[in-house]
């Protein structure tokens, strides 16, 4: 079965890493399904019973989006809360559709890895910010298999460089669309 890939950039016109990620998975669609959030309900109101069934009706679930504010967008945020129900999600009346399901995650943050450490500027890992994700796929028992990440290059807070945290070399860019690719492939 395909793959399910649920973007959310609020502005994916102006993104670099995400909408080239996207692209990448778009030359293959016999493999990935590319579900954009903000295109498909730009007023935010989610139809949960359609996005139920297109999880249903795929293999792996993949959740593609920036880091924001060391989260994620609001409106994926609110896709899980409402998408994720009781009954469909988890639960003792039925609640297994995410059962064994593998998913994983695919963020791009602004920050350099380095700050992503214990001795770096925020204190936390990726991964120890990514814990909420982890927890609510393991609750779902679903089959957490971790993040693919692309680190940016953002300046110091309060230094207005618009888009600065995507102003990475091309070949960079290029390899980390094969390699998100690679990551999915081998869920």
């Amino acid at each position: 079965m395909k793959t399910l890939v649920i973007v959310t950039h609020p502005s994916m016109e102006t993104s670099v890493i995400n909408k080239r990620w996207a692209e990448e998975l778009r030359k293959y669609p016999e493999k990935y399904t590319v579900h954009e959030l903000h295109k498909v309900y730009p007023d935010g109101i989610i139809d949960v019973e359609k996005e139920q069934k297109l999880i249903e009706a795929h293999g792996n679930l993949v959740l593609q989006f920036p880091i924001f504010w060391f989260n994620c967008p609001p409106l994926l945020k609110k896709w899980l809360d409402e998408v994720f129900t009781y009954g469909w999600a988890y639960g003792s009346n039925g609640g297994d559709k995410l059962k064994n399901r593998k998913v994983a995650l695919g963020v791009s943050a602004g920050i350099t890895k380095g700050n992503y450490s214990a001795a770096g500027r925020y204190r936390y890992t990726l991964e120890q910010i990514l814990v909420p994700f982890e927890t609510t796929f393991l609750y779902c028992k679903a089959d957490y298999r971790s993040f693919f990440a692309f680190y940016g290059t953002e300046n110091e807070p309060g230094e207005n460089v618009p888009g600065a945290e995507n102003e990475a070399p091309a070949s960079q860019l290029e390899q980390s669309a094969l390699n998100y690719l690679k990551f999915i492939d081998n869920l």
